[in-house]
């Protein structure tokens, strides 16, 4: 064999064991059937301790922006939260809805109704549970997404305005929330729940003035100041944390705008939800 031949099959072999070299697994680590180092047994024992994770109580009010929960608010707020990895639980009442919305007219379907939990099942794939059963004991924060349900099935907001009535268990687990010291978050129009029900707190419905109709339901800040809580203007990508109260508010679709600005307005209301250690570290460590 001649020289030269010899030379390039050393060179061969050499740069074979240097790639096996380079893929052989390091000391405490075994390697993987596709790959990629494994953890050593010390760090899988670290990896697989019990953390703690967040309950959070998601309560909707229907099915549809006009007559019940906003389905993208909804959708985006669970989203966030399971990117968190809180552990959700849906809730509605068991109540007829005030009425029905053709959604193709906005006007109401004259002689038809719907019960707000049935609707509600729809957005939670059919996992939901009674109001009435929801208790503050067994969760650790509770959001209330938007959409005319919060001012027509929670309460009669659309119709009274400031002197509204609120749907009693809705009532019930907002102060008991509060009473507790948990997390509430609302957005669109429902922080008015939070304003004729708890009082004295900091919530955002966004600007107070329409400005050319960017803001359609400024007037709504108005209302909120007359209950008697304070209103604190904010953009649609931003929310507002009261920290006394722990309420945190975002405007959502009360501005008119795109669904990703909403998106990200309702990412920084979950995020905040976990701010001053409210919620368990794991949940704070992920949002």
């Amino acid at each position: 064999m001649s020289s030269r031949r010899m030379a390039a099959i050393r060179a061969l072999v050499a740069s074979r064991l240097a790639v096996t070299a380079a893929f052989a697994p390091r000391p405490g680590l075994r390697a993987l059937p596709f790959g990629g180092p494994a953890p050593s047994p010390r760090a899988a024992l670290h990896a697989s301790a019990p953390r703690p994770v967040a309950r959070v109580a998601v309560v909707l009010s229907g099915c549809g922006v006009y007559d019940g929960t906003e389905l993208h608010e909804a959708s985006s707020i669970l989203v966030h939260l399971s990117r968190a990895g809180a552990e959700v639980q849906i809730f509605a009442p068991d109540i007829p809805q005030m009425h029905v919305i053709d959604h193709t007219k906005g006007q109401p379907s004259e002689g038809e109704t719907r019960n707000v939990l049935t609707e509600s099942a729809r957005i939670a794939r059919g996992k939901i549970t009674d109001l009435a059963k929801l208790s503050a004991a067994n969760h650790d924060a509770a959001v209330f997404p938007g959409g005319f349900g919060a001012a027509k099935n929670l309460s009669t907001f659309a119709v009274d305005g400031g002197d509204c009535k609120v749907n009693k268990d809705v009532e019930r687990v907002l102060k008991e929330f509060h009473q507790a010291g948990k997390p509430i978050g609302l957005c669109c129009i429902a922080p008015v729940l939070a304003a004729k029900v708890l009082g004295s707190v900091e919530v955002t419905v966004g600007h107070e003035q329409e400005e050319g109709g960017r803001w359609p339901h400024a007037g709504t800040a108005q209302v909120i100041k007359a209950l008697g809580a304070k209103h604190c203007v904010t953009g649609v990508t931003e929310a507002h944390v009261d920290q006394k109260n722990k309420v945190v508010t975002t405007a959502a679709f009360m501005c008119d705008t795109t669904f990703h600005h909403v998106h990200d307005g309702l990412g920084a209301m979950s995020s905040d939800l976990s701010v001053s250690s409210w919620l368990p570290d794991f949940c704070a460590a992920h949002l």
